[in-house]
Parts: C-alpha cells; structure tokens; sequence
C-alpha cells in the first residue's frame, strides 16, 4: 500500500465510492467480451489488454464486502450486473443475495443455474435460508431443505410460518443458553468451547430445564463477575422479550428505544424459541422509511434502477393517473371562474401562489403525522387534538405570510381588495391544508393501508383544486 496514494488518504466510505466507480468502468470495458464470450473467474481472453482489465476487476470484486457488493450490483445496468455478478466470489453470493435489493435479487436468480443456487444457501443459516426462500425456485427449496438436518428444517419452515413482517420472519435461531443454577466460572468454560460466538451476542439466555427463559447473563456482567457466584445471583430478570406473531417494525421502535442489541423471542408458554438481532431491526427500519418515501411518491413498489421501461410504467401508472384526474378537476375549478380572470387578470398571476404554498404546508403537515404514526408516538384517538394543534399553526402562518403576499399583491396591482382576498384565501388554504394532512393518514390506517399511501399526491390534489376554487370564489363574491 502506498501511503501517498489519494485513496488512501480517504475515509472507508469515500473509498467504496472510488471501488465501484472504478469497478463500473471496468465492466463497461469488458462488456463487449462478455456479450461473446461468458466470462467468469476462470476465463483466459487472448487479448491481453482485455485479459489484465478481467483480472483487474476479479481482484477489485475480491475486495468487497458482501453488503458493497449489494450496493454496486444496485448501481449497474442489467447486462454488467450479470457481468460483475459471474466473476464474484461464489463462496458469497448467499450473503449477497440476502443484501441486494428484491428487485435486484429476482434479476440474479433469473441468471444462475440450479446448482449456483444450491451453492450459494448452502452455509445460510437457517433463518436466513428462510428469508431467501420465497425467491427461491421450489426445487431448490426443497434441495437445500433435504440436506439439512430435522432441526433446521423445522426452523425454516416455522420462520416460513409467519409473515414477512412478523417477529418471527426475522428471528435467528443462533444462539447460546445456559441454567441458573452453575457458577459463572462454569459459564465461561462452556463458552470457550465455542469457535466462535454467534454473530452480536452481547448477552446469554437463562432457561430452566424445560428452555422457558428465566432471564438473561449480559457478557459484561459476566466477565467482571466473581467466578463463584451463581447465574441466579448476577442474571438480569427484568427483560424485553417479543412473540413470533409481534409486528416488527413495532418490535424495531422497541430496539430503538431501549438500545437493545439482541432480544429473546418466547412462545405462549414463555419458552425460548429464537432472538431477534439489531442487524435485522436496522433493515426493518431502513426498508420502513424507504417504504415510507415510495408511497408517499406514489410508488407501488420498490424498483430496480435499470428494471425495462414496461415494469417500471407498470409501478408507476396508477397514481399517475390519479394525479391526472385531480389535475383535470383542478383545472375544471379554474374554468369555473373564466369570467372572472378575464375582468381581473391578476388573479391568474396570483392563484398558483395560493395552491402552492397550501401544498407545502399539507406535506408538511402529512409528514409529521405520517413520521409520527409509524413510530407509533400518536394513535387515531389523538388525531382530534393533533387538528387542533395543526389548525393553530395554519392560522398564524396563513394570517402572518397571507399579510405579506396581500402587501406585495397591493404594491404591485393598488388594489386593496385583492390584497385582502390573498390573505383571506392564504389562510384558508393553509387551514384546508392542516385538516386534511391530518385526516388522510388516519383514514388510510383506519381503512388498514400505510397511512403514507399516496399521501403526496392526495394532499397537492385537494391544496391545488382547494386553493384555487377558495381564491376565484373569494375574488368573485368580493371583487366583482
């Protein structure tokens, strides 16, 4: 390594950007090659330029961490992808699989044979066998399951049993148990029997001789304890457990709040069945916000960057076409007032000032409910007092900013009326606004939706037509 070289004089998180950049270059060299010849790690081209560029690329490929190697195969077109995905370390492309995106991760099943497959789940674990699996072609499925023991079969098809956002989808049957009643020393020579720990143990799990969970051993209570006092004495009994039915994006609020790192997950009878790590909580809440911000786009689904124009026309088309009808309403509330804008023409000028600022007011609004009602801070039951709250703020800023936009709208027509109708309209909008940003996410949970569906796209729907029939109506009863 050369200590003078720039790209090592950056953070980790700039050189992964200098990694895939230079990564994509190289693929895009090679991709001619590879459209006539499949490429992969044991290939020899005649050309040596070309073949010093495929070397070049298998070693940067080797360099990656599965989770960067998710990231770059995100930020490749199809073809490269397949390309950069062929000369990948086979021994990771479960870990990988199991990082990218859905949408990516069906493009990459699509392209490898059945004995890649089979390869690549082959050193999953149990829990993540079972995520994989609904992705997985039902013979590989069935393969994978057929060479692993009873138990783990009986593992994947219980986290198989539960939906994807259920507690028990995600949780991890890796884990260490002890008893209550041995010493702490006996506990440390169980544990270094192990090779290695399971992956973010920081604590163990106390259970009776029938595994129901007494309470748990946290390893920095361990390792400072006196080596002859029992488990029953330095245990914590007081614990954060979840069920395998439990939501886990409420189950990720609850890791969030309580800085947890691992926690049990018990059954009816308080048996411990699995834990839940602060790695799967991170991706619930990653893919809750991303979720978030896709449907309040209008977003059916997440999308592959580089998916053909047809399925991403198929994922977009149908808030496009209810932003189409609202628009044609919008603009039939403006045919209403023809007569009007044609005896007063400033109100043309003026009215999209009115809807825009309602719109940015009713997303704001709609977020905060929206960011509020997923972290579980409010219920339905707080919605009313929340309005309120919401209809204050509107006023003010309505009365304050309509005041200003009625002075300039004085200054630049001399016309005191309609510098009052701008104040008059401004407030209202911005009071049309509150109400609804309050009102459609209760209503989209009441009706059991993502209270973020759409919401972008109703609340400049309702702001815009709103604003518009409020301002012309406004300007026709008092102007006119």
């Amino acid at each position: 390594m050369n200590a003078t070289d720039p790209k090592y004089n950056t953070s980790k998180l700039e050189r992964l950007h200098l990694d895939v950049s230079h990564i994509c270059e190289l693929a895009k060299i090679l991709l001619p090659v590879s459209l006539k010849t499949r490429l992969s790690r044991d290939t020899q081209l005649s050309d040596p330029e070309s073949n010093r560029i495929l070397h070049e690329l298998i070693a940067a490929l080797c360099e990656l961490h599965p989770a960067d190697m998710a990231t770059l195969l995100e930020s490749l077109p199809l073809q490269e992808r397949i390309l950069v995905w062929n000369l990948a370390a086979p021994e990771e492309d479960g870990e990988v699989l199991l990082e990218v995106s859905d949408p990516v991760r069906e493009t990459l099943i699509e392209n490898m044979a059945q004995q890649e497959l089979l390869n690549a789940v082959d050193d999953l674990d149990a829990d993540e066998l079972a995520a994989l699996a609904p992705d997985l072609p039902n013979n590989v499925v069935y393969e994978a399951l057929s060479s692993r023991d009873e138990e783990e079969r009986a593992q994947v098809a219980a986290a198989m049993s539960f939906e994807d956002d259920q507690v028990g989808a995600l949780m991890d049957f890796e884990l260490v148990s002890i008893r209550a009643d041995v010493t702490c020393e006996v506990v440390l020579r169980y544990l270094r029997r192990f090779d290695h720990l399971p992956d973010h143990t920081d604590k163990i799990f106390v259970v009776d001789d029938h595994d129901v969970l007494q309470g748990v051993l946290p390893i920095r209570t361990l390792l400072v304890a006196d080596p002859d006092r029992q488990v029953s004495d330095v245990m914590v009994s007081d614990v954060v457990t979840f069920r395998p039915e439990d939501n886990a994006e409420e189950a990720a609020a609850a890791f969030e709040r309580y800085d947890l790192v691992t926690a049990p997950v018990i059954d009816v009878h308080h048996k411990l069945i699995g834990r839940i790590t602060i790695d799967e909580m991170v991706d619930v809440i990653r893919e809750e916000s991303e979720a978030d911000m896709l449907n309040m786009a209008g977003l059916k689904e997440e999308e592959d960057l580089f998916a053909p124009v047809f399925d991403s026309v198929k994922n977009r088309w149908v808030w496009l076409a209810v932003n189409l009808c609202t628009a044609f309403l919008a603009s039939r509330v403006i045919g209403m007032f023809e007569g009007s804008i044609e005896k007063i023409v400033a109100l043309a000028t003026l009215m999209p000032i009115v809807a825009g600022i309602g719109g940015n007011s009713g997303n704001q609004t709609i977020t905060m409910i929206v960011r509020a009602m997923t972290s579980g801070q409010i219920s339905n039951s707080q919605a009313w007092r929340l309005l309120r709250k919401e209809e204050g703020v509107a006023i003010v800023n309505g009365l304050l900013w309509g005041s200003v936009m009625g002075i300039v709208a004085y200054l630049l027509y001399h016309d005191v009326g309609i510098g009052i109708v701008m104040v008059a309209a401004m407030t209202l909008n911005l009071m049309l606004a509150a109400t609804v940003g309050v009102m459609i996410p209760v209503v989209m949970q009441k009706l059991g939706h993502d209270p973020a569906l759409g919401s972008s796209v109703m609340i400049t729907a309702v702001t815009d037509s709103g604003g518009f029939f409020i301002f012309l109506g406004l300007a026709t009863l008092f102007l006119l």
